[in-house]
């Protein structure tokens, strides 16, 4: 039985209604303030109001999606940048011994 069967969605079901128009819309225009930093204000049922600030961890590094695409994990991101480093360190020495 497929998904779709089992929660009891059809196909039709699955499709965007018409009144729903993204044509007018930008791709990644909160991006550089969600990195900043954002607030959250939730309204509880009984009525409470929470305020949360969301920061971004301290070292945290936001990829872009073009090349989140090419790393899958953290793991590779580290050794792709690891390979790098002994080239920026000589390239540093050649930029020094000219100057």
């Amino acid at each position: 039985m497929k998904k779709e069967a089992k929660r009891g969605l059809s196909i039709e079901d699955d499709t965007m209604r018409a009144e729903y128009d993204f044509s007018g819309g930008l791709r990644g225009k909160h991006y550089r303030s969600m990195q900043a930093g954002y607030t959250m204000t939730i309204h509880e049922a009984d009525g409470t109001i929470v305020v949360k600030d969301v920061m971004p961890k301290t070292g945290a590094i936001i990829l872009e999606p073009d090349v989140k695409a090419c790393f899958p994990d953290s793991e590779s991101v580290n050794c792709a940048l690891r390979c790098l480093i002994p080239l920026l360190s000589k390239k540093e020495k050649t930029k020094t011994k000219k100057a």
